[in-house]
């Protein structure tokens, strides 16, 4: 198990990108009720790079936690030099061990007025807060499961390639979470049914830009401020922590007419090529674009299945004109496959 642990740890690794502190600060700031007396475990974090752990650091007394506790894989691709720990009798350089930080106190040690990171690095050298060596650091080894079980929420940017892993041990051991995730995770079969039955849900807003290492090579990278960045425009929070947002009812002004909403050939449904469009009106099953799910109230709607794919087959929906199970409707004697939808029914329609 540790073997291969640690491999998928160092796979996980050609896929971390760093979150900026601008993107954690603006959607955060819409949980800060959830957080009060609670462990905040962050597993995918370096504290050497991870804004996520610099900002319960900071915040620590004034979001007031309990715990904090932060695990990386082993060893940082990105090498930093903001927190440097004293390892003590440690003889490996940090950035190859893994390791834990867990911490219950913050104090201004320094007496200069504030709670900065250098309250932190003192800290960590006396008994208030405990700094330890994991045997891989993966989420999955046992050592770090024993700490998910110690959790009452989970905030963090895990590797894309596992993220299937991620989210299903969170559902296993029924964790709060707010983490961040490729909107691609939408359609997973492993994910979805999460969405369609309101086990998870999307956060407030997306971000854009993440710090990658040296080493990492794609046409989307930047360099920002000494520092290559990757831009992105399909990246989300995922969530299952309560929020303001998805309890605002969509304002609908549309009204159905069968010139506007064509009806699909394979399966008994409307097409709404945009979120504005929605008809006030429609009593039956609507096929929507994916945006849904950023403004989706379950109060409102409630979400029958994907119109694309094996899941979109076990929807009832029927293979195409192409032989494939998407949703396919006909004008004027053509026919077309509407780009990713989401199957929805109005809970309650107005009536005519």
């Amino acid at each position: 198990m540790a073997n291969k642990n640690l491999n998928a740890a160092k796979t996980a690794k050609k896929d971390e990108f760093y979150t900026q502190m601008s993107d954690i600060e603006r959607e955060l700031q819409h949980y800060w009720q959830h957080f009060r007396g609670k462990t905040i475990l962050c597993n995918c974090d370096d504290p050497y790079e991870s804004n996520f752990f610099k900002y319960f650091a900071l915040r620590f007394n004034q979001l007031g936690l309990k715990k904090l506790i932060c695990t990386c894989y082993n060893g940082s691709p990105v090498q930093g030099d903001e927190l440097m720990i004293d390892w003590g009798d440690f003889t490996q350089e940090p950035k190859k061990l893994a390791y834990k930080v867990e911490i219950t106190e913050v104090r201004d040690m320094n007496g200069d007025g504030a709670v900065d990171l250098s309250d932190v690095q003192y800290l960590l050298q006396n008994d208030k807060n405990v700094l330890s060596i994991l045997k891989t650091g993966d989420f999955r080894d046992p050592e770090c499961i024993e700490l998910l079980k110690q959790a009452d929420v989970v905030v963090t940017n895990p590797p894309f390639s596992l993220f299937r892993e991620y989210i299903a041990q969170l559902i296993e051991y029924e964790k709060k979470f707010l983490i961040i995730g490729n909107m691609n995770a939408l359609h997973y079969k492993e994910i979805f049914p999460f969405l369609k039955t309101n086990r998870i849900w999307l956060g407030f807003t997306s971000p854009k830009e993440f710090i990658v290492p040296d080493d990492f090579e794609k046409d989307n990278v930047i360099i920002k401020n000494n520092r290559r960045v990757a831009l992105f425009g399909n990246i989300i929070w995922f969530t299952n922590l309560d929020h303001q947002k998805r309890h605002e009812e969509f304002d609908l002004v549309c009204r159905y007419t069968p010139e506007d909403y064509p009806h699909y050939d394979n399966y008994d449904a409307i097409d709404v090529g945009e979120l504005a469009s929605i008809p006030c009106d429609w009593t039956g099953v609507m096929g929507v674009p994916d945006s849904i799910l950023g403004n989706f109230n379950p109060d409102q709607f409630e979400i029958i299945g994907l119109g694309s794919g094996n899941l979109a087959k076990e929807a009832g929906v029927t293979k195409n004109y192409r032989g494939r199970t998407d949703l396919a409707y006909t004008i004027n004697g053509k026919s077309k496959c509407p780009y990713s939808r989401i199957l929805i029914r109005n809970k309650h329609p107005k009536k005519l």
